[in-house]
């Protein structure tokens, strides 16, 4: 008995049940240009952004510059009142040079003489004593190019064991630090984000150390990014999967750390 519902043979079947509506388009189907522009959207802020927020924080250390030392210039020698329009950067030229010359006036007789009497007046000082010594030494850890101040990136176990955080090694431990300590410690900062000035100073043994491959500049990306930006491995590929997922070994006392 043949079935008279059936369809002809090579007529299409709906799968579709009598009345059912059809699934509706995807998303990236039924709104293509409007996904496509939020991509441009995204990648314009990704072009932009840094080449902004660059321009600006240049523009806005340059206007600072310029309203501190700009008025401290006579006005004879300015040449703002004489033209119709203001000159950017001005005065940062001027204390670029202000600074070219008290170098090299201290790099003579008269100018070390000079600078070591003031220096020996402000040390009887006993308020502004404490901050002048200490803003003299860390300029002079900072600017010094035999210093070996933020020189290397290393791992310390902070604030608890298994809890790891980026460092960077600042000198070797002396005075009456290191004698109170049983192991020979070095001095660590560990800067906080997305502010990399603040931080916490850390007297830490050398062989819980865990010397990075990575440049004090990554080093510090990574900081203010949050870990967003993470720098490469340049470690050899047999090194990597010889200490893969492992903590290495810290350097030897003394190895890559500046001498006392």
């Amino acid at each position: 008995m043949n079935d008279d519902t059936a369809p002809p043979s090579g007529d299409p079947v709906d799968p579709a049940p009598s009345g059912a509506e059809a699934a509706p388009p995807p998303e990236s189907v039924r709104h293509p240009i409007a996904a496509r522009l939020r991509n441009y959207f995204l990648a314009g802020i990704l072009v932009t952004a840094p080449i902004g927020i660059t321009v600006y924080l240049v523009w806005q250390f340059v206007s600072f510059v310029d309203s501190r030392v700009t008025p401290l210039i006579p006005p004879r020698y300015n040449p703002q009142p004489y033209l119709p329009f203001e000159v950017p950067g001005f005065g940062l030229l001027v204390a670029l040079v202000g600074l070219i010359l008290v170098g090299a006036l201290t790099a003579n007789f008269a100018g070390r003489l000079v600078l070591r009497v003031s220096d020996r007046i402000i040390v009887r000082m006993p308020v502004v004593r404490g901050i002048y010594v200490a803003v003299k030494q860390l300029t002079e850890t900072l600017v010094t190019e035999k210093s070996k101040a933020f020189r290397e990136v290393v791992l310390v176990e902070y604030p608890r064991r298994g809890i790891w955080a980026i460092g960077f090694i600042t000198g070797v431990t002396e005075g009456e630090v290191q004698e109170l300590t049983e192991d020979p410690v070095v001095n660590v900062f560990l800067p906080t984000t997305p502010n990399p000035t603040s931080g916490f100073l850390l007297f830490v043994p050398r062989r819980e150390l865990v010397v990075l491959s990575m440049s004090v500049e990554e080093g510090i990306k990574m900081v203010i990014s949050g870990g967003i930006v993470a720098p490469p491995d340049r470690r050899p590929p047999e090194v990597r999967a010889r200490t893969r997922h492992k903590v290495v070994a810290g350097p030897a006392p003394g190895a890559g750390l500046p001498k006392p």
